[in-house]
């Protein structure tokens, strides 16, 4: 993207709908006046004398168990520097973000107007009672070292400076990892550090608790090896002072086993590296420029463990594997602080569950065929669903065992099962498709491009690399919307109508003509027909010129559909196209079919549609649990309706015993897993958490979905075409950009899906 284009949408995205990223909303009720009494005066005056009589009772009954405090200075803003209080903002409010959609951790942010350390903890100090815990930003060093030693002294709240600790945290579990894979002893690896900074410093500290022998760490700063000869080094640089005057990184680094990189892009050379022990381990987690790039690194040393700060490599050090968890866990037992012993677990924690059998959600989002524990995977994935059931509860552990804890956890079972439904709410699943959409992009035809929101949902396409657009229309006018819009890249431009297209409008002519001559279509006909757009994309991705494609913002879905059945056709052992919605609600992603295709399905069609829906749900890796619902409870009704939704069951219960299904059942108590385990035990729902509603017709599964999307602004994905022979994905009317760029998203996946099925039958043969 263009560097003044991504300025522009990124300062859009900060201001537009709303100024900022955060808002606070009522968790109460406030409908009634009785509300409002209560909320208020005069009711709100017995949780007070409540709390008065027992500070401790603040816990229960305000917010401030789940509530962090993320607080700045501005003095060290991400790679900005020092820029003040107002300009951090942003960032504070991103932090905020991330604690929400990760561990559903409330925060306010609270930027702070002064460099002096004094005035600046007696700040947090007096703003303390609000808060649950505190996490300390983008201050600079050495005071931040001061500023979070003397909080974590004086508040009985949980404080941690993030970005000393979160970093230290995560590369010390890939550490542990990379030394068993390396088969090398902790007690003697001799370990060069550039980069003598909070997050530096934070490092070495806790890899000397690891056992790391200070004596073995060699460290450099700016100005050259920290030595004891030096009399430009704080205390906390001292522990580390052990390198000779005048040694260069590159004498330093010959025969290191490990290499830990804080510092600026490209300092490290293939000399250097090649210089390195037998299996060395390099971290170079300067971002966004590593101390030395991925492939240069790999194509140096075949034997080298590698880490690095970015997404598009393996084994990145992201703080958001930690900070989030590990707030959680210290919340949830009520920590007067985060101590070495929680820090200490959260590493544990996560070095271990690289080890464990990865979810095929994760695989499927990384486009793995099986990520396994390896010099490619020594930490989880930001991704893994797991982290909040593995972290939080080893940090919550670590509190209670060293003395630290004030509320225990007595029921571990019932804690991780809470930790789950927390993650119900986030939009996790979009991050999960489009990252799989990443890794491997597909050629995408927009056969409405020069329609301006097409267009945006194109270009986001393209400059977040889910996939490689095709742009259907008006040659003209789609070069104005490109120029108006600022996308600048090279994609290609197909207008049907065009002399330039003739020679492939007719051979795509031909094969229509062939295939359809004795279903009432004319070679004449044939030819009209391919001037249209969705009958030339269609055929662009017939015939291999295209691996997916996308339409229907102009125009109404029927119309779309039509020359897709004419031209694509059904799948092989397919007999019924059907469709289904992906709801992202605030129980978690819902699947609701058929939303679009077929009006009135027989039970049979029912079944059908069922067990596409099933497959189409493990494709983003998830596990179905399916409801068929009706306005009848199992046998309740002999109503036409429900009987056809109860012999589709019976026929799913006798051919795929293994399926999680069953109805006839009412939504609700489909939803309400108490209410279905009270009245219905029998159920093979009883129990589970449904995800997937199979509706009796299209009336009511397209009413429910758009009540849902409107009614409750839930975000929609859909609807999914199933069952189609190609990647062929139809938008609503009127989608907005961010619907597109789901939907290519989609179609991308689904191309991935398919051509893994020709590759299998290929193999087979």
């Amino acid at each position: 993207m263009h560097k003044d284009n991504k300025r522009r949408e990124a300062l859009l995205y900060h201001a537009k709908p709303t100024p900022g990223k955060i808002k606070v909303v009522p968790t109460k009720k406030y409908a009634t006046q009785r509300d409002l009494s209560l909320a208020y005066s005069p009711g709100v005056a017995e949780p007070c004398l409540e709390i008065a009589k027992d500070v401790n009772n603040v816990y229960k009954y305000t917010s401030k168990g789940n509530l962090v405090a993320v607080i700045s200075n501005g003095t060290a803003v991400l790679g900005l520097g020092d820029i003040g209080p107002e300009a951090s903002k942003p960032v504070m409010e991103g932090k905020a973000l991330l604690f929400k959609i990760f561990a559903d951790i409330d925060v306010f942010d609270i930027e702070v107007d002064t460099k002096n350390i004094d005035e600046f903890i007696a700040t947090v100090k007096n703003i303390a009672p609000t808060f649950g815990g505190i996490n300390l930003e983008d201050i600079k060093a050495p005071e931040s070292f001061e500023i979070e030693r003397r909080l974590v002294e004086e508040l009985n709240i949980p404080v941690m400076h993030d970005d000393q600790h979160g970093t230290a945290i995560i590369s010390s579990a890939a550490l542990l990892n990379a030394l068993e894979l390396a088969e090398k002893d902790i007690e003697k690896v001799k370990l060069v550090v550039s980069g003598a900074g909070s997050a530096a410093l934070a490092c070495a500290n806790l890899y000397v608790l690891l056992g790391i022998q200070p004596q073995n760490i060699i460290m450099f700063d700016k100005d050259g090896v920290l030595s004891s000869d030096r009399t430009d080094l704080s205390e906390l640089q001292k522990r580390y002072s052990f390198g000779k005057k005048g040694t260069t990184l590159a004498e330093a680094l010959n025969n290191a086993d490990v290499f830990l990189g804080l510092s600026a892009g490209n300092i490290l050379t293939p000399e250097m590296l090649l210089g390195m022990a037998k299996d060395p381990i390099v971290f170079a987690m300067a971002n966004p420029t590593p101390e030395i790039d991925y492939n240069l690194a790999i194509d140096t040393r075949k034997d080298i463990i590698m880490a690095t700060g970015r997404s598009d490599h393996p084994n990145q050090v992201n703080n958001v594997l930690g900070f989030p968890y590990i707030f959680r866990g210290a919340l949830d037992v009520r920590a007067t602080k985060i101590n070495e012993a929680m820090k200490m677990a959260a590493v544990r924690a996560l070095a271990a569950l690289a080890k464990e059998m990865v979810p095929e959600q994760v695989n499927i989002a990384y486009g793995e065929t099986r990520l396994n524990f390896g010099r490619d995977y020594i930490i989880p994935k930001p991704f893994d669903p797991r982290l909040i059931t593995m972290v939080a509860p080893a940090v919550a552990k670590a509190a209670m065992d060293s003395g630290v804890a004030l509320n225990p956890i007595t029921d571990w079972e019932k804690y991780e099962s809470e930790l789950l439904e927390r993650m119900g709410s986030d939009n996790k699943m979009v991050r999960l498709l489009t990252n799989r959409a990443k890794t491997d992009p597909k050629r995408i035809v927009f056969a409405e491009a020069d329609q301006l929101d097409v267009l945006k949902a194109a270009q986001i396409v393209y400059e977040e690399g889910i996939g490689h657009p095709i742009l259907l229309g008006r040659k003209e006018d789609i070069l104005e919307l490109k120029e108006e819009i600022g996308f600048d890249a090279d994609v290609p431009i197909l207008d049907p109508k065009t002399k330039e297209e003739d020679k492939r409008r007719l051979e795509y002519a031909e094969i229509f003509w062939k295939e359809r001559r004795r279903k009432g279509i004319s070679q004449l006909d044939a030819q009209k027909w391919m001037r249209e757009r969705n009958y030339f994309a269609a055929m662009m991705v017939n015939q291999g010129d295209a691996d997916a494609m996308v339409s229907g913002y102009s125009r109404s879905y029927p119309s779309v559909v039509k020359p897709l059945m004419q031209l694509i056709g059904k799948a092989p052992g397919i007999s019924l196209i059907a469709s289904t919605n992906m709801m992202m609600t605030n129980r978690g992603p819902m699947f609701l079919s058929d939303t679009a295709i077929n009006p009135n399905p027989s039970a049979d069609d029912l079944a059908k549609i069922a067990l596409m829906t099933a497959k189409t749900v493990r494709m983003f890796g998830i596990e179905p649990v399916i409801a068929m619902v009706s306005f009848s409870n199992f046998g309740s009704s002999n109503y036409e309706s429900a009987n056809k939704v109860r012999e589709a069951v019976a026929y799913l219960h006798h051919y795929y015993p293994d399926l999680i299904v069953d109805g006839e059942i009412q939504t609700d108590f489909a939803l309400n897993p108490e209410m279905l385990q009270k009245k219905f035990p029998f159920s093979k729902l009883a129990g589970k958490k449904v995800n997937t509603l199979i509706f009796p017709n299209l009336e009511a599964a397209n009413i429910t979905y758009k009540l849902l999307k409107e009614l409750y602004k839930v975000d929609s994905i859909g609807p999914i075409v199933m069952g189609m022979d190609k990647p062929v994905h139809i938008f609503q009317l009127g989608a907005s950009v961010e619907e597109m760029v789901n939907m290519a998203a989609v179609a991308v996946v689904d191309a991935q899906e398919k051509n893994k099925r020709i590759k299998n039958f290929d193999v087979k043969k």
